[in-house]
């Protein structure tokens, strides 16, 4: 059985058109599904006690430093548990919402879910694919002003998740508003 890990980032909670593609995407893959969403549930931003705690041997953490990354480790389960990831975005200010980011800066984690080769950094989430429901109410999937895209194939292919399929929401669920 498959298993979905469905996100949403539009802090529009009621007439998102990038909500309603991700669950539109989700019910059509079947199987199993973990839902996380990053309006409803913020995220916090990382400082540099995260940072450093992330950066701990982990048999040498602090009680302090295992608080500090728990909630990381559960949205890295989240990922490792998960054969397809769906996220539903809209494009903020040309780029990803505040809190996708945060989620991006949570999970990014060194010896977890990439690691440093002499050959340059190498994903640990392979095998994975991930769809990306996109809504915007300007900026073109592609265009020059679309730098979310880009920087979300990016981090995904970073992390080792390479199939990316973005799509635009409004071509998932033509009816809904941005």
């Amino acid at each position: 059985m498959t298993h979905t890990l469905h996100i949403d980032a539009s802090a529009n909670t009621l007439n998102s058109a990038s909500r309603a593609a991700s669950a539109t995407l989700t019910a059509g893959l079947g199987g199993s599904v973990t839902y996380r969403d990053l309006a409803t549930t913020p995220l916090p931003q990382i400082d540099g006690a995260w940072a450093d705690a992330r950066l701990t041997d982990p048999d040498t953490r602090s009680q302090e430093d295992q608080n500090r990354l728990e909630l990381s480790d559960a949205l890295v389960a989240e990922l490792q548990a998960a054969d397809t990831i769906v996220i539903g975005t809209p494009v903020y200010n040309f780029s990803a919402p505040a809190s996708l980011k945060a989620w991006m800066d949570l999970v990014a984690r060194p010896g977890v879910t990439f690691t440093y080769t002499p050959d340059g950094p190498k994903g640990l989430l392979e095998g994975k694919k991930a769809i990306v429901a996109v809504a915007s109410g300007g900026t073109a999937i592609g265009s020059d002003y679309d730098f979310l895209t880009p920087h979300l194939r990016l981090f995904l292919g970073f992390i080792g998740i390479t199939e990316v399929e973005v799509v635009s929401a409004k071509d998932v669920v033509p009816a809904t508003a941005a």
